[in-house]
C-alpha cells in the first residue's frame, strides 16, 4: 500500500490548481493518510499548505487544540495572513494575547497578531505562538476512493517552535480536539458537512491508516464498510483543561468516555471506582490518546489489571519484564487467533453492562523480540491527571468515529474480525 500512498500525493500536486477551480464542488468527506513512525511510535500525517504548496509533516494529536507548525524560518507563502488582534479569528480561537512590536510585511510572528500556546503533548511543553491563516489543500473522498483535491483558502493555524520529541521530519502537530479551530471543526465549517470525523490507525509502519473528516460510510478493500454496526457511547467533557498551559476556566479539548468497570476474562477487576470519574478539579476519568503509544493506567488500577491478567494466564510461563511493560510471557505458550495472540480479553465496560470496548490479543499484547510478548499497558504513577489513557496500540485496526454534533463516540472493535485492517483503504484515485 505504501507506494500507492506516495503516488496519490505526488499526483495531487499537479491536480490541485485545476480542482481548486471547481468552486461548485462540495465534498461529502475528506481524507488524510496517517503513517506510524517506527522509531517514536507516533502517528504522522502530511497536509499540503501555503502558496506555492508545500507538504507539511505533522504528528497527529487526537486531543490537540489546533494545527501548529514551526514557521518562523523559511516560511514562504503568498497566501499567509496574520490574525490581527481583536479580529474575528482571534475571538474564534479564544486568544487573549497580542504581539504588536514587529514592523514590516505580514509574516508569521508579531505584526499586531494574536497569540496562542502551541502544546507539544509528547514532551508536555507549551510555548508562545502566533495565530494566522494560509491555504490548505486536501483530497476529498466518496468514502471508498480519493476524489478531487479541494482547498481551504484561510485555514487557521498557529506558528510554534516546540519541536523536541516529535517524529523525524515532523514540524508540528495536527490537532483534532474539541475546539472551534481544530482540523475537524474547520473542515466541517468550510464544506458544510456534519461535525464528525473518524480515525483508523494502522498497526503497520509500512502501510498508512487514515483520518476521515465527514460522515461515512467508510469503505475499505473488499467493500467492507468499517462504519457499519458501530457501538456508541457518550463523549464526556472534562470541564478543566488537560493542556500544559491554559487559561483559567478552559475546558479540556480531549476526548473522554465513561469507563465504569474493567473486566478480564469476564471477571471484574477490583479498582477504586472514584478514580474512574472526573472530579471538580479535572482529575480522573478515561480519555483516548494518539500521542501515548500504549494505554496508561493510574498505579493502583495498573497493579490490579496486571494481577488479574497474570492470574488468568497462570498456566503460561512468565519471563523477565521488558520496559516499559511490567508483565511479559513466553509466547510459545500462547495460541494464535484471528484477532491476535490467544490471551484473555480485556473489557472496558461503558454506560451499561451491554456496552463494552473489548480488547483482544492484537491490541493488548506487544511483541518485544524473540519469543517474548508483553501486556501493552504501562504504569502511570500515583495521582495522574487522567486515570486511564487509552493509547495508540489499543486503538490500532479499530475504527473510531467522533460525532461532535451528537457528542458520542462510535467504535467498531477489532476490524481483524471482519478480515480487514485500517491499512486497507484504497488510496489510489479513480479520477
Amino acid at each position: 500500500m505504501a507506494p500507492f500512498f506516495h503516488h496519490i500525493f505526488i499526483c495531487s500536486f499537479f491536480l490541485i490548481s485545476s480542482f481548486a477551480a471547481h468552486t461548485t464542488f462540495r465534498p461529502k468527506a475528506l481524507i488524510l493518510p496517517v503513517t506510524k513512525d517506527p522509531s517514536t511510535l507516533q502517528y504522522v500525517t502530511k497536509i499540503n499548505q501555503r502558496t506555492p504548496l508545500v507538504p507539511v509533516t505533522l504528528t497527529l494529536d487526537l486531543g490537540g487544540q489546533f494545527m501548529w507548525a514551526n514557521c518562523y524560518t523559511n516560511y514562504v507563502s503568498s497566501t499567509y495572513r496574520p490574525a490581527h488582534c481583536r479580529s474575528a479569528p482571534c475571538s474564534l480561537a479564544k486568544s487573549t494575547s497580542c504581539s504588536i512590536e514587529c514592523p514590516g510585511a505580514p509574516k508569521p510572528g508579531c505584526n499586531n497578531t494574536c497569540g496562542l500556546m502551541p502544546d507539544n503533548t509528547i514532551t508536555r511543553v507549551a510555548t508562545m505562538g502566533d495565530l494566522g491563516s494560509d491555504l490548505v489543500a486536501i483530497p476529498s473522498t466518496d468514502g471508498k476512493n480519493p476524489g478531487p483535491v479541494v482547498t481551504v483558502p484561510k485555514f487557521l493555524f498557529v506558528c510554534g517552535s516546540a519541536l523536541d520529541g516529535l517524529a523525524s521530519g515532523a514540524v508540528g502537530m495536527a490537532g483534532l480536539g474539541r475546539t472551534k479551530i481544530s482540523l475537524p471543526s474547520q473542515f466541517s465549517s468550510a464544506f458544510s458537512f456534519r461535525r464528525i470525523f473518524a480515525i483508523c490507525l494502522s498497526s503497520s509502519s509500512n502501510s498508512p491508516g487514515i483520518v476521515f473528516f465527514g460522515d461515512g460510510p467508510y469503505r475499505f478493500l473488499l467493500n467492507t464498510d468499517a462504519s457499519s454496526n458501530l457501538i456508541y457511547t457518550p463523549l464526556i467533557k472534562n470541564p478543566v483543561s488537560t493542556a500544559s498551559a491554559y487559561t483559567q476556566g478552559d475546558a479540556s479539548s480531549e476526548y473522554f468516555i465513561g469507563v465504569k468497570l474493567i473486566r478480564i476474562n469476564d471477571k471484574n477487576v477490583p479498582v477504586n471506582k472514584t478514580l474512574l470519574k472526573i472530579n471538580r478539579k479535572g482529575y480522573g476519568g478515561t480519555k483516548i490518546s494518539t500521542v501515548n503509544p500504549y494505554t496508561v493506567l493510574e498505579r493502583s488500577i495498573y497493579k490490579a489489571v496486571i494481577k488479574a491478567f497474570r492470574d488468568a494466564l497462570s498456566g503460561v510461563a512468565r519471563v523477565a519484564s521488558v520496559a516499559p511493560f511490567g508483565l511479559c510471557f513466553n509466547s510459545t505458550g500462547l495460541g494464535s487467533t484471528r484477532v491476535g495472540p490467544g490471551v484473555p480479553q480485556i473489557d472496558f465496560v461503558l454506560q451499561n453492562d451491554d456496552v463494552l470496548w473489548r480488547i483482544f490479543g492484537a491490541n493488548s499484547m506487544v511483541e518485544v523480540g524473540g519469543d517474548v510478548l508483553c501486556l501493552g499497558f504501562v504504569d502511570g504513577g500515583v495521582n495522574p491527571m487522567t486515570s486511564i489513557v487509552i493509547g495508540g496500540h489499543q486503538i490500532e485496526d479499530n475504527l473510531l468515529q467522533f460525532d461532535l454534533a451528537r457528542s458520542r463516540l462510535g467504535f467498531s472493535s477489532s476490524l481483524l474480525f471482519r478480515q480487514t485492517t485500517c491499512a486497507n483503504f484504497n488510496f489510489t484515485s479513480n479520477n
